[in-house]
């Protein structure tokens, strides 16, 4: 069940990474605007998807949300209390409650360090346990996530792809968190371990009450776990609604298709339907196209698109998007 006061609310977060050329003496030449002005909220107990192609930002938006590099500007408040501009001390109590699974569960994993060590550090740095009883609470949660408990002396080499993506998952459980930030937790993984890993989550989601902002490219994936969905495109995000009406009725043209783009069990059907494929590249984000920064690949552009950027506007029952030229709307649309 979902609370009135949000668990996370994020208001204009902005990521820029400076370009800077010189020998002697470096200068700025650039920005890359990895993430623009994106604003999200997520309350208790409900997942959000955050959607989108590849390089549109959604990892450094991750990121910048867990203070693991510091925003350029924005806010984020979890729990009320703002993250952005706090010292590592100040954050640390904090951190407890807000733990990340990476999307490689290879990188994401000390190889010089057994499983015992991943898992039970956290717990020893904040104080929640110590000696004999840090085995024990480690052995629980490899229980938990579906490991035996002799695997607590093995390092991260000598498991599968998805075993170690379930010992990402304990470290994350340590510290018995309220927010999970799950970056591609199965976008390395095979399809039948994606479905064990996706079901394990809501497993945990069911029986601790987290809160999981959930990014994927799989809208498959991102159908079946989450409450609602955010859709991103290049550092924007350009449509968010819950998860049946952005499904059943997307708005913007982006949206409509990536959700072309995904394939329908029934051959028939599947070659039946008309599909809209995009043409050209994402543009780079350090020179983002003025506008719609989608504009240069839709196939609805006019020349407003061009030169005017689109407000995220609602369309009723908690739906939302950024279009000169929404799809799948009606005369009587509250936008």
């Amino acid at each position: 069940m979902t609370s009135t006061e949000p668990l996370l609310e994020v208001t204009d977060l902005v990521k820029h990474f400076p370009i800077k050329s010189g020998v002697l003496v470096e200068r700025e030449v650039g920005r890359v605007r990895a993430v623009d002005g994106v604003s999200l909220t997520l309350h208790e107990g409900e997942t959000l998807g955050l959607v989108g192609e590849s390089g549109c930002g959604k990892s450094t938006l991750c990121r910048a949300i867990l203070q693991l590099i510091p925003p350029s500007s924005g806010s984020v408040r979890f729990r009320g209390q703002e993250l952005v501009g706090r010292s590592r001390r100040e954050l640390r109590p904090l951190r407890r409650e807000m733990q990340m699974i990476f999307q490689d569960p290879f990188a994401s994993l000390n190889p010089r360090k057994r499983v015992g060590q991943i898992i039970g550090d956290p717990l020893e740095l904040h104080g929640l346990a110590g000696g004999a009883d840090v085995r024990h609470r480690v052995q629980q949660l490899l229980d938990r996530v579906g490991l035996r408990p002799e695997h607590i002396n093995r390092f991260p080499h000598e498991f599968s792809g998805g075993q170690r993506q379930r010992i990402g998952i304990a470290r994350a459980l340590a510290l018995q968190p309220k927010l999970i930030v799950a970056d591609e937790p199965v976008s390395a993984l095979d399809v039948s371990v994606q479905a064990q890993i996706v079901n394990l989550l809501e497993d945990l989601q069911d029986e601790l009450g987290l809160s999981y902002l959930f990014v994927a490219h799989d809208l498959g994936v991102v159908r079946h776990v989450s409450d609602r969905v955010a859709v991103m495109y290049l550092g924007k995000v350009v449509e968010s609604s819950g998860t049946d009406g952005l499904y059943n009725r997307p708005i913007h043209p982006y949206s409509n298709a990536l959700l072309s783009a995904v394939p329908i069990p029934d051959p028939r059907l599947n070659a039946e339907r008309e599909r809209l494929v995009l043409e050209g590249d994402v543009p780079s984000p350090s020179d983002p196209p003025p506008g719609c920064r989608f504009h240069t690949r839709c196939p609805w552009s006019t020349g407003i698109c061009a030169t005017d950027e689109p407000d995220l506007l609602p369309y009723g029952t908690g739906h939302a998007a950024a279009c000169h030229h929404p799809r799948n709307i009606g005369a009587d649309s509250p936008a």
